[in-house]
Formats: C-alpha cells, sequence, structure tokens
C-alpha cells in the first residue's frame, strides 16, 4: 500500500516560511524533521541548490503537527510492536 503516489516537495521558501509561521529555531526545525541538527535542516532551506525533502520526512513533519499526541503514541506503540526500540 503506498499513501503518496505523486510527490513534488515543498521549496526552500515553503520550508523558510513554515518554520516563520511556527516560530521555531532552526534547532527546532531539525527536531521536527527528525534530521540530526540545524546545518542538516539548512540543507533543505538554503544553499544554491537546496536539498529536495523526501516525502517521509515531511509526512514526519506533518504527522507531528498534525496528529493528536494520543495518535502519535499510537503510532509509536506500533513501532515497538513491528520491533522498533524507542524511548
Amino acid at each position: 500500500m503506498r499513501l503518496i503516489n505523486d510527490y513534488t516537495p515543498p521549496t526552500h521558501n515553503d520550508l523558510n516560511r513554515l518554520k516563520d509561521d511556527l516560530g521555531y529555531t532552526g534547532n527546532q526545525m531539525a527536531d521536527l524533521a527528525g534530521v540530526a541538527s540545524n546545518s542538516q535542516w539548512r540543507k533543505y532551506t538554503g544553499g544554491e541548490t537546496p536539498r529536495a525533502m523526501s516525502p517521509h520526512i515531511l509526512f514526519y513533519m506533518a504527522a507531528q503537527l498534525a496528529l493528536s499526541n494520543d495518535d502519535l503514541q499510537r503510532v509509536i506503540k506500533k513501532m515497538q510492536d513491528i520491533g522498533a526500540a524507542t524511548k
């Protein structure tokens, strides 16, 4: 089952606008995206040729912004049921 069949990533302007709308720092955006650091986040939003954001990273971000804490905990529980170790 493929959830997303046709995907065009957000532009670096879209991602910068989201950051501004949320009032987040680069480090907070890195946490939201599940990337290592602000410098990793900036690869999506700056430079001569910003990196395209993959659908799984955008999905991860969108899920955190759209789902309730209970919904997120159910997803984490399902990850653990599948075999992941999480803290």
